[in-house]
């Protein structure tokens, strides 16, 4: 079983880059479930992007696949924060978390004969137990038509990594940073929002928000390889926008270089394309950029090579790239190059028309478009992500730091689910996933964190974007025992 696993693991980390549907909750860190993003093969759940995982008896995980698929569109993952406000018809945050304790304890067959079957809840209400709200078009129905979204949420529950209960404070994070000798690093645009590079979820500020003029059926489709294909001047029209405009770093750069130094850090798994873990000073044997880079820029036609500022002045232009090797071949080849269209098959010319023709009338060969080398939705992840992760990395971690990112796309997503569940896990970030829960939750600007736990950790964090007598308050967020919020509050 455990061979079948780690074969059905490493297989999630090798698929394109796709968009995770959420639907899960949030658990809560009263010593329940905690992080683990949906390792695949694990319990009766889905695999990295929403297929059905595996099943020793090949049963019912077609069955579970079209429920999915179902409720997707319709449903809003209802995470912690809304049980805690006290939402109508929904649980408490206090009875979220005993039902989960309790499912993991008895089984999915006994909890629900010990719940629903007996009549202690309803499947509606039960369902946000386990993050899911109800969706509108179910309202009136029987309690059993809920019936799918509960197996749906008791199965992804189950596949979550236990959380380890002796992490739970800030002082805890600074112990595992000093202690930990192989940190895996997971960052994200949250680590450069600082430097004006937008983030791309962000409901005012993120890139897809700002997309909507573009017509486009769903915003992410701008880095879909296929639209890219068939008219790349989308992608060029907003390619300026993710451009860094000066080779600055941000001090949650430097941070990972501090630990770089300090001889700590195993490799960071950027999923950035500004390259600016780069220019801090990450070495390129300690970095994995996931989703590549503007570092260089490949034709579409002939796979010409160029480094990426060769094609800035047409980002910042938006203007789309033409390859410089097959521009020169056109140049070189072009009066034999061209060949008249045909109106149709065999056609003939008709009477009274003139041998002469406009460029319109000819096949006029074109250079081919130049791709910034990062990884667009539907291609394949660099083959360094799945060699470094699995045949080096997952041996040796002894610590999980993600920052800035919520761990949307997979397989990057899937990283956390698959190193070792006793390894501990730390998150970093302004606000917490809904689909992942870690050993301690460190939530705040990722630069204001980063800096106070070196403080912490008595390691200097040089950087001008870092105040001079810089004071944080850290608060414990009500109903959470590791979830903290760390605001500045004063420094010149």
């Amino acid at each position: 079983m455990e061979a079948k696993r780690a074969l059905v693991d490493d297989a999630s980390l090798s698929v394109p880059a796709v968009e995770v549907i959420d639907l899960s909750s949030d658990s809560s860190d009263g010593g329940v479930e905690d992080t683990g993003e949906r390792t695949a093969g694990a319990g009766k759940g889905t695999g990295p992007m929403g297929e059905p995982a595996e099943h020793e008896d090949g049963g019912d995980s077609d069955d579970q696949w079209e429920s999915e698929s179902l409720y997707a569109d319709a449903l809003e993952g209802m995470g912690d924060e809304h049980l805690l406000e006290g939402e109508r018809d929904a649980c408490t945050l206090d009875e979220a978390v005993a039902y989960r304790k309790q499912l993991r304890a008895v089984g999915e067959d006994r909890f629900v004969a010990e719940t629903v079957q007996r009549g202690a809840v309803s499947a509606k209400k039960l369902c946000t137990a386990f993050g899911i709200r109800p969706p509108p078009f179910l309202e009136g129905a029987p309690d059993q038509a809920y019936y799918p979204l509960l197996g749906l949420g008791m199965a992804r529950e189950l596949s979550k990594r236990v959380k380890l209960p002796q992490h739970n404070t800030v002082d805890d994070a600074v112990r595992l940073l000093q202690e930990s000798r192989n940190i895996i690093v997971l960052t994200g645009a949250g680590i450069s929002t600082s430097l004006g590079i937008p983030d791309f979820r962000s409901k005012e500020t993120g890139l897809y928000s700002k997309l909507e003029h573009l017509g486009l059926s769903d915003p992410q489709e701008v880095f879909d390889i296929e639209v890219f294909r068939e008219d790349p001047s989308i992608f060029y029209s907003i390619a300026k926008d993710l451009l860094p405009s000066t080779d600055r770093f941000s001090p949650t750069h430097a941070f990972i270089r501090v630990l770089q130094e300090n001889g700590k850090l195993l490799t960071n798994f950027s999923q950035n394309i500004d390259n600016l873990e780069a220019k801090a000073g990450i070495r390129a044997d300690k970095l994995v950029q996931c989703h590549g880079s503007f570092a260089t820029a490949t034709c579409v036609k002939c796979r010409h090579r160029v480094q990426g500022e060769d094609i800035y002045p047409d980002l910042k232009a938006g203007r789309v790239a033409r390859c410089p090797r097959c521009l020169q071949e056109l140049l070189e080849t072009r009066p034999a190059g061209l060949k008249r269209k045909r109106s149709g098959k065999h056609a003939k010319k008709g009477q009274g028309e003139s041998d002469s023709s406009d460029e319109g009338d000819y096949d006029v060969p074109e250079a081919g478009v130049m791709k910034p080398d990062i990884t667009f939705f539907g291609e394949d992840l660099p083959t360094r992500f799945h060699d470094r992760l699995v045949d080096h990395d997952r041996a040796k971690v002894d610590l999980v730091v993600v920052i800035g990112t919520s761990l949307k796309v997979a397989p990057v997503s899937e990283v956390v689910g698959f190193l070792p569940p006793d390894v501990p896990q730390i998150y970093i970030s302004r606000t917490p996933v809904s689909h992942i829960n870690f050993d301690v939750d460190l939530l705040g600007d990722c630069d204001v964190v980063v800096a106070e736990l070196c403080r912490r950790a008595g390691w200097t964090l040089e950087h001008d974007m870092v105040p001079a007598g810089e004071e944080v308050e850290v608060e414990l967020q009500a109903g959470h025992k590791s979830r903290y919020l760390l605001k500045r509050v004063g420094g010149s």
